[in-house]
């Protein structure tokens, strides 16, 4: 299991602003920021049910290297972050909608943020 992720990104208000826009639809509505110290970068975190896990730091992104996917609670939600995402700015990959070649069950959508990194937004019932 993963505790937390940094992404780095170009310009880190334009994407404190979209994730700022986004990942509320997916409940993730705590926001904190880290103040570097010594070799340690600042980093714009947010979060949920008492955990900062998703982190953006400034610098070079590298989007290929890295997809990230969110757990969305119900098909609505996954359809939420969508939206939100693509009126924020977000390149559609995919729209939501049963993924068939993983599961019939998996629902999902895909965006790419404003540095070119992978976004999904996947609910999966069996999980829930």
């Amino acid at each position: 299991m993963l505790d937390h992720i940094f992404l780095t990104v170009r310009d880190l208000s334009r994407s404190i602003g979209f994730y700022e826009t986004v990942l509320p639809t997916l409940g993730i509505t705590v926001r904190h920021d880290y103040d570097g110290a010594d070799d340690h970068p600042d980093l714009k975190g947010f979060g949920a049910n008492g955990r900062i896990f998703f982190w953006l730091r400034q610098g070079n992104p590298a989007p290929g290297a890295v997809h990230v996917s969110f757990v969305a609670n119900s098909e609505t939600e996954v359809q939420a972050a969508h939206a939100a995402a693509l009126a924020a700015g977000a390149q559609d990959l995919h729209g939501p909608g049963p993924q068939l070649h993983y599961d019939p069950r998996y629902y999902a959508a895909q965006v790419r943020d404003p540095d070119g990194y992978s976004l999904e937004f996947v609910y999966k019932d069996w999980q829930h």
